[in-house]
């Protein structure tokens, strides 16, 4: 099968003055250079999945559409969340029991991308929690969860909430699912040599840092370099970073923004609209985004993932503009299957960055079977 997968290409400024002259008009370009994007193309360019290892697996743990309940409405989902104080901090978290209360079957963790929460798992965590235990949480800078003053954000700490809350409050096997940064979050999690809960990860368009700074060996990150150090000059200037957080965050530039890197266009309703405003109108949401967009990098996946032997299952949207699947990350995770035998991986046609909102159905697909395959839990 030969899939083509396309990326908006970026115009580069003929200087940084003329960068700086045209910054409003750029504002949704500046934020789509933040987290998510890993680079992009000015051609259209195919590749084969032949080489792709498919996991194979019985159908029967397949939830059919006709099937699947009814995705939470986003009220509900902020009634039933829980907080957890994390190093003095509140943390959101939401809690949904398995139906079934099969403890032979591991949890599930969520962990949200940049600038999502929650309540972006509303299609998929009914779904999920008739056959597991459901937990979802807000990293700290997101959501609900406290968004403090100063606070230097970094990958690690991210990492470090999500195994404290494993090890606190889940306190039972599990495997964690992560879209963006919040994947990169779990595979960080993952690879530390002393945590001991983590049975499996699932990878849904895998960030390969915190911010662009981290893809400095493809050449179009090379290419726009100037730029990004140019955009962390102007975000680190309060007054400019408040003018490009406050157009950014209105209603419309969201919805365009969230339409661009969708591929079924009708999952970009008011809830998700709202589910990524709502907290950015939030007292720190402003901080969080500039030490988010500034601050370093962290750890690649590159250097983490051939350290571990968990099973990984990837599901990669082959519309993503941020991280194209040709793209340097999404190259590296293509090449896993050959070569790890733990690593399966699934390009889903049509579907952007955000693969779990955006075909829900694709994702359960491909997610609950390889799920029915992980090994037999002991009561714990």
């Amino acid at each position: 099968m030969v899939v083509a997968v396309r990326a908006s290409p970026l115009v580069l400024p003929s200087s940084p003055i003329a960068a700086c002259r045209n910054l409003k008009k750029q504002c949704n370009a500046i934020f789509n250079l933040n987290i998510g994007l890993q680079s992009s193309q000015t051609e259209h360019r195919c590749i084969t999945t032949s080489s792709i290892k498919c996991f194979t697996s019985s159908t029967s743990a397949i939830v059919s559409k006709e099937e699947e309940p009814l995705p939470l409405e986003v009220k509900e989902i902020k009634t039933i969340c829980k907080t957890w104080v994390w190093r003095g901090y509140n943390i959101n978290y939401l809690f949904y029991q398995a139906h079934n209360n099969n403890t032979s079957c591991p949890s599930l963790l969520l962990v949200h991308g940049f600038g999502a929460s929650v309540a972006h798992w509303r299609r998929n965590i009914a779904t999920l929690a008739q056959n597991y235990t459901v937990y979802a949480i807000d990293l700290l800078g997101f959501g609900a969860s406290d968004k403090p003053a100063g606070f230097q954000y970094n990958m690690e700490s991210w990492a470090q909430l999500i195994l404290d809350f494993a090890n606190e409050i889940i306190q039972r096997p599990t495997v964690l699912v992560g879209n963006s940064v919040g994947s990169l979050a779990c595979v960080i999690a993952a690879a530390d040599p002393s945590q001991t809960s983590i049975q499996g990860l699932v990878l849904l368009n895998c960030a390969g840092g915190m911010n662009n700074k981290a893809i400095v060996d493809d050449w179009r990150i090379k290419l726009l370099l100037p730029l990004l150090w140019l955009v962390d000059f102007l975000l680190n200037q309060r007054s400019v970073a408040s003018a490009i957080f406050n157009r950014v965050k209105q209603r419309e530039n969201l919805k365009n923004i969230l339409l661009s890197v969708y591929g079924n266009k009708k999952s970009v309703d008011e809830d998700l609209v709202e589910i990524i405003k709502g907290p950015a109108d939030d007292e720190g949401a402003l901080d969080a985004f500039i030490s988010i967009v500034t601050g370093p990098p962290g750890p690649n996946p590159v250097q983490l993932i051939p350290n571990l032997t968990l099973p990984i299952l990837v599901l990669w949207g082959d519309q993503d503009p941020f991280t194209p699947i040709d793209g340097p990350v999404g190259k590296y995770f293509s090449s896993l299957p050959s070569q790890k035998p733990n690593v399966s991986l699934f390009l889903l046609e049509g579907v952007g960055h955000c693969p779990h909102d955006d075909r829900p159905d694709l994702v359960h697909e491909k997610l609950l079977p390889w799920l029915s395959h992980l090994p037999v839990v002991e009561n714990v």
